[in-house]
């Protein structure tokens, strides 16, 4: 079944938006204008993905490596 991902532009995430809710496309419904549907993959998962407009693609969120001191 195809998913949808539910866009939030007014929660910037990296250089593009937040994906806030993810669902199939049968279950969307409708949304406020800072809102916005588009096609995902099946393994997006909300807030661990973003949404980028300026190619129009969801990528995944990076992942940040904390490094500690050795002892």
């Amino acid at each position: 079944m195809a998913k949808k991902a539910l866009i939030s532009t007014v929660e910037p995430r990296e250089s593009g938006y937040r994906v806030a809710q993810v669902e199939d496309a049968a279950n969307i419904f409708e949304v406020a204008s800072s809102l916005f549907w588009v096609d995902c993959a099946d393994d997006v998962v909300a807030d661990q993905f973003w949404y980028d407009p300026s190619d129009e693609l969801i990528k995944a969120n990076p992942v940040v490596v904390v490094e500690t001191p050795a002892e």
